[in-house]
C-alpha cells in the first residue's frame, strides 16, 4: 500500500497546491506531521474495520530517488518533454492506445477536457511527471531540473514496479479513478517497460450518503469515529459493505446501518450457539461460498452461504462458518447482541456506554448505568467471560 504524501495537487489540471502543503498551513503544521497523523488514524481505522494490514507500506517521500529515475527514463525515451517555469510533462500522444481502460481516443479527450487547460501542453491530457517548485515551497528536493516535487500519478507506478515487478496481476481502485488517475499511471508505466502492466482492474462503486454525494459541506461525512460515537460497532458497516457487489453503489443510512448491525449480532449469535464438533465441514456448501468469492467477488452470495450455514444446524457448520470468516472479516467470535428479544438503539447505547465505563474503571457510572438498563428491561451480569445480558421489552 501506498501512501501519498506529497505531490497530489489540489486540482485534477496538475496546478494549485500541494493538499499536504495546504492542510498544513491550515492546521499550523509541518506537511509530514499531517502526513503521520493520517497515516496512523487511517491504520486504526483498518484494525477497527477488520481490514488485514498490507504487508508493505510505502510512502512517497522515501521514493524521490526512484521517481526521478523513472522519469528520467522515459524523458530518455521521448515521452517526456520540458515546459520552462513548469515542469516534465508525460506526452500522450507517443504512446499507442492511450484511453484505453476508459474506452476514450485522444480526440474524444480532447474535446471532452473538463478541467483548465494549460496552453503550454502539447495535449490536453497531457500529465505532469515531475513539477518546478517555487523557493517558498515547502516540499522540493533537487532534480536534473531544478528543485521539484513529483506528479501525482509517478510514485503509484514507481513504488509498484518496485515492491511487485513490472506486471502486476490484480490493482484496484474507485471508479472515479479510471479516465485520468489510472490511465495516466498505464501509460507511464507501459511507456517504461513496453509491455502491458495491469492484467485485471478492479473498480469500486461510490459509496453515497442518503441518495447523495458523501461531502464535508453538506455535513454528512462520516469516519469510523463517527460509528463509535453513535454506538455502533465498526464491524457493522463492515457487514453493511458486503451486501452490495462492489461494482454497485451503495447507500448509507443510519437506518441501513441498524439493521446490519442487528443482522450482525444475529450471525455471530447463531455462529456461537452452533456445537463445536469435529465434524468435516458440508463441501458442497464450501464450494459454492468459493465459488462465489471467485466469480468476480460475489460477496453477498457468499454472505447468503454463510447464512445458510449458520441456519442448517449441521453437524461441522461451526468449522464451515470459521472458514467463511477469514473471507468475510466479521469476527463472529466476537461479543454479540440481543440475547432475548431485539435491543432497541437507545438501549445499545446505553449498554456501549457502560462497557466504556468499566473500561476505565468508572465503577460508580458503570453501576448507575446497570441500574437504569434494569429498569428499562435489560438484565445485566459480568461474569468471567465477560458480560452478558438479557432483554424483556417493558409492557
Amino acid at each position: 500500500m501506498n501512501i501519498t504524501d506529497v505531490g497530489h495537487l489540489v486540482s485534477d489540471a496538475d496546478e494549485g497546491e500541494d493538499k499536504l502543503v495546504e492542510g498544513a498551513k491550515r492546521e499550523k503544521k509541518t506537511p509530514w506531521e499531517i502526513a503521520e497523523f493520517y497515516t496512523q488514524d487511517f491504520m486504526h481505522s483498518l484494525d477497527e474495520l477488520n481490514i488485514l494490514t498490507p504487508t508493505i507500506i510505502c510512502k512517497a517521500t522515501d521514493h524521490i530517488q526512484e521517481m526521478l529515475d523513472f522519469v528520467r527514463e522515459l524523458n530518455n525515451r521521448g515521452f517526456a518533454y520540458r515546459i520552462e517555469g513548469d515542469g516534465i510533462y508525460f506526452d500522450v500522444s507517443k504512446l499507442e492506445g492511450y484511453g484505453k481502460l476508459s474506452r476514450q481516443s485522444l480526440d474524444d479527450l480532447r474535446a471532452g477536457a473538463r478541467i483548465e487547460i494549460n496552453e503550454r501542453k502539447r495535449h490536453p491530457a497531457d500529465f505532469a511527471l515531475w513539477k518546478d517548485a517555487p523557493p517558498e515551497h515547502i516540499m522540493q528536493w533537487p532534480s536534473p531540473w531544478g528543485p521539484g516535487y513529483p506528479g501525482w500519478h509517478i510514485e503509484c507506478s514507481t513504488m509498484s514496479m518496485k515492491y511487485l515487478g513490472r506486471k502486476i496481476d490484480i490493482h484496484t481502485g474507485g471508479v472515479d479513478h479510471v479516465p485520468i488517475h489510472h490511465e495516466n499511471e498505464i501509460a507511464q508505466s507501459e511507456a517504461l517497460t513496453g509491455e502491458t502492466w495491469v492484467r485485471y482492474w478492479l473498480h469500486g462503486e461510490f459509496l453515497q450518503v442518503d441518495g447523495g454525494k458523501m461531502s464535508k459541506s453538506l455535513n454528512n461525512f462520516y469516519t469510523v469515529a463517527s460509528l463509535r460515537e453513535r454506538h455502533f460497532d465498526p464491524i457493522a458497516f463492515r457487514y453493511l459493505c458486503l451486501n452490495a457487489h462492489y461494482r454497485t453503489p451503495l447507500n448509507f443510512t443510519w437506518e441501513g446501518l441498524e439493521a446490519a448491525q442487528t443482522a450482525l449480532w444475529r450471525l455471530r449469535q447463531a455462529y456461537q450457539k452452533l456445537p463445536a464438533d469435529a465434524a468435516e465441514p458440508s463441501p458442497d456448501l464450501l464450494a459454492k461460498f468459493q465459488s462465489a468469492i471467485n466469480d468476480d467477488l460475489n460477496v453477498p452470495l457468499a454472505l447468503s452461504y454463510a447464512w445458510e450455514a449458520a441456519r442448517s444446524g449441521e453437524a461441522g457448520g461451526k468449522a464451515l462458518l470459521t472458514k467463511f470468516d477469514q473471507v468475510l472479516g466479521l469476527r463472529l467470535d466476537a461479543e454479540f447482541a440481543p440475547q432475548q428479544g431485539e435491543l432497541p438503539p437507545e438501549l445499545a447505547a446505553l449498554l456501549e456506554q457502560r462497557k466504556l465505563a468499566r473500561a476505565n474503571k468508572d465503577w460508580t457510572l458503570s453501576d448507575q448505568l446497570r441500574d437504569e438498563l434494569a429498569r428499562r428491561g435489560v438484565t445485566v451480569k459480568d461474569t468471567k467471560d465477560g458480560t452478558q445480558w438479557e432483554y424483556k421489552a417493558n409492557k
